[in-house]
């Protein structure tokens, strides 16, 4: 539903389904998604995805309500899941992005991912 929903919003402002970001977006956001399903549920009954652009930049946010705040970058040198390995080496090799920003109430979190187009 993610990936559907992040193809309607992108087609909606203009961006070409074969733009060369397309489809790494949609894994990153299907790596985050699943991420929270996974890991968040206990605590976070629901998933939010945001959507952002601005010229040249399309972004998204994948929020959950679980406090743990994974640091991304570490994930590139961990031996422990790939997931969120993969999404940061991916958003980097694009020239983007990767940034978790806690809830005012520490109680969640939101992996920010701004790509440019």
């Amino acid at each position: 539903m993610a990936r559907e929903t992040t193809e309607m919003v992108l087609t909606e402002w203009g961006i070409s389904r074969r733009h060369p970001s397309v489809d790494p977006a949609l894994l990153i956001l299907s790596e985050l998604v699943t991420n929270s399903v996974r890991h968040a549920a206990v605590l976070s009954e629901n998933v939010t995805v945001v959507y952002a652009a601005g010229p040249g930049t399309f972004a998204f946010a994948v929020h959950d309500r679980h406090p743990y705040q994974p640091p991304l970058y570490a994930a590139v040198t961990s031996t422990a899941g790939t997931g969120l390995a993969t999404v940061v080496e991916l958003t980097l090799s694009l020239g983007g992005t990767a940034v978790v920003r806690g809830d005012t109430d520490g109680r969640g979190k939101s992996i920010w991912i701004t790509l440019p187009l």
